[in-house]
């Protein structure tokens, strides 16, 4: 019989928290004013705010990253373009 009461008076406080939690949002979706539209002030501001935690790199972190990107990009491209020349003398020999 105890356990049953526990159980009760269990279910009856989660009842409770939810319907508070569900009051206490009601609430505060009114206590937030509303958003009318695009404002370019706002917006603006909120760029600036953004770019203000950016962690821009160094001069050389720039150049040596951009050297590597350019690298990469350079071995990627001849290793693409030597297996389509070896796949384009392949298909000649066959056909």
């Amino acid at each position: 019989m105890a356990k049953k009461d526990e159980t009760d008076a269990k279910a009856q406080k989660v009842a409770k928290d939810s319907k508070d939690a569900a009051k206490e949002s009601k609430e505060t979706k009114k206590a937030e004013p509303e958003k009318t539209g695009f404002s370019p002030v706002e917006f603006l501001q909120g760029t600036r705010e953004e770019l203000d935690k950016v962690v821009w790199p160094s001069r050389q972190q720039l150049i040596s990253e951009s050297v590597a990107v350019i690298l990469m990009v350079t071995l990627s491209a001849t290793l693409i373009y030597l297996v389509d020349q070896l796949f384009g003398w392949a298909a000649r020999q066959v056909f």
